[in-house]
């Protein structure tokens, strides 16, 4: 008779580790959304151009991204624990820079930092939780994991208002980055206390120092034009700018290829790509990314510079979409083993339905809409893009063969960094090209920036669109162990 094999005891060091690991996702999800409300004061505050507020929230995301698959793979060469150290350190320390910054450069330089910092040490997160639990308790952490990050995008608008209300714009905006210090250096000397020391492999695959030095080159390329353009006028150089971004790309795209002839793991391995349904979950994930991030810049900055609405007001508004997004994550994961890939398109159906109400109460009030106006079609929005955001990743990754899912989750986390990116300067630049201030007085203001954020908001429901189109191109079931 087979003896019944217990499940490892998961010591109460570990939870504490854990606890260390959630700061630290806390954080680098907090600030891809407190700076939203912050905006505005900066803009005040440093003299800053309408560029400089994209490169605030589009540098952190595309460094984010961007970092995400090396700092996994030499956190398999060299230890996870340590480079989530090392990770942390330096997102705290840019936090400090952020919120010292005297004018917009160095505040754009600090925060390109802070977003590399975060793509850093995020990949040791997970990395850790798998090392450290397993069975049932793994599934446990990684729902902590998925209700952190819920928690902090939700309570960042809210939390950047509260602090600029307090303690007003010029010190506020500055303590909404300064707030990381305290809690940055903490959590560094626990995890260097508690985090689990682990072997690690001296052969462990190599970065592909070339590889990331094309793509990046390729999207600060494009990201460049995007975002500087409208402000310049659209002088030549950014169209060949753009070619040049474009170029690079397809060169990125050919030294892959020719890494992985050699079997020297590339960045963003080529076979990948061999499976067209990955494929377009993959653009499926960049442009719904484009479609939800950009929405709180363009509602926060209208409310603030078009309406003159303080810093908490602003953050309240998006309370609808964060609390949906909540309910909506917490019931995912049962409606997307009842419903398959239909939970993702009832969720990109629910934030396409959302967006549009939304443009067309823009586009009747103007000037007169009020945050009650918007509540039903943000908490809606709210609620698809919970029922999206969680499962998504399992369901793009399972079009791929299991020894590829790493890979191909790397690749996933990425293409959703620089899908917020892209939305970010694709939708600043049509908000702002499009703002026409005709004449002195809170009217005129009021009425040119209702007029932008119409045209805005009409480009990320276009997105969204897009989106739901591409939702059909993933299977309809995953196995069921990927639900864990």
């Amino acid at each position: 008779m087979t003896q019944a094999v217990s499940p490892p005891v998961v010591t109460r060091r570990a939870w504490l580790a854990l606890t260390v690991l959630m700061v630290g996702a806390f954080m680098s999800l907090l600030d891809t959304t407190i700076v939203n409300v912050a905006l505005q004061s900066i803009r005040t505050s440093l003299d800053a151009s309408t560029s400089t507020l994209e490169w605030i929230i589009s540098g952190y995301a595309l460094a984010f991204g961007l970092t995400l698959i090396p700092s996994g793979r030499i956190g398999d060469r060299y230890g996870h624990k340590w480079v989530f150290v090392f990770g942390l350190s330096l997102f705290t320390v840019a936090s400090l820079a952020c919120g010292l910054a005297q004018d917009s450069l160095q505040l754009i330089i600090a925060r390109v930092v802070q977003g590399a910092a975060g793509g850093i040490f995020f990949p040791a997160v997970t990395a850790l939780i798998r090392i450290m639990f397993s069975g049932r308790s793994i599934g446990k952490a990684f729902g902590v994991l998925g209700a952190v990050l819920g928690l902090s995008a939700a309570l960042g608008p809210i939390v950047g208002g509260i602090i600029i209300e307090i303690f007003g714009e010029e010190a506020g905006w500055r303590l909404v980055f300064g707030v990381n210090l305290p809690i940055g250096v903490a959590a560094v000397i626990a995890a260097v206390v508690l985090l689990p020391r682990q072997s690690v492999s001296r052969s462990a695959a190599t970065v592909d120092t070339v590889g990331l030095l094309l793509l990046t080159a390729g999207l600060v390329a494009i990201l460049v034009p995007l975002i500087e353009g409208q402000t310049l006028d659209w002088p030549a150089w950014t169209y060949a700018c753009l070619v040049a971004g474009v170029a690079l790309l397809v060169a990125f795209a050919f030294w892959e290829r020719h890494q992985a002839r050699l079997d020297r793991n590339p960045i963003v391995p080529p076979h990948l790509f061999s499976h067209p349904s990955f494929t377009g979950g993959v653009i499926l994930a960049t442009v719904y990314f484009a479609a939800f991030t950009s929405i709180f810049f363009v509602i926060t900055i209208f409310w603030q510079a078009g309406l003159g609405a303080g810093a908490l007001e602003a953050g309240l508004v998006s309370l609808p979409f964060a609390i949906g997004t909540i309910a909506g994550a917490a019931n995912s994961d049962r409606l997307a083993k009842r419903m398959g890939r239909g939970v993702l398109a009832l969720g990109v159906g629910l934030v396409t339905v959302g967006l549009i109400a939304i443009w067309l109460i823009l586009l009747a009030e103007g000037r007169d809409v009020t945050n009650w106006m918007l509540l039903v079609p943000l908490l809606v929005g709210g609620i698809g893009s919970g029922f999206f955001i969680a499962p998504n990743t399992q369901f793009i990754v399972a079009t791929v063969d299991r020894t590829e899912a790493g890979a191909a989750s790397g690749v996933l986390g990425t293409a959703q960094r620089i899908g917020s990116a892209i939305g970010i300067a694709v939708i600043g630049s049509v908000f702002f090209g499009s703002l026409n201030i005709t004449g002195p007085g809170a009217e005129a203001v009021g009425a040119a920036f209702a007029d932008s954020a119409t045209i805005a908001i009409a480009v990320s429901a276009a997105f969204s669109v897009v989106a739901f189109a591409l939702v059909f191109a993933l299977p309809k079931r995953v196995p069921e162990e990927s639900y864990s």
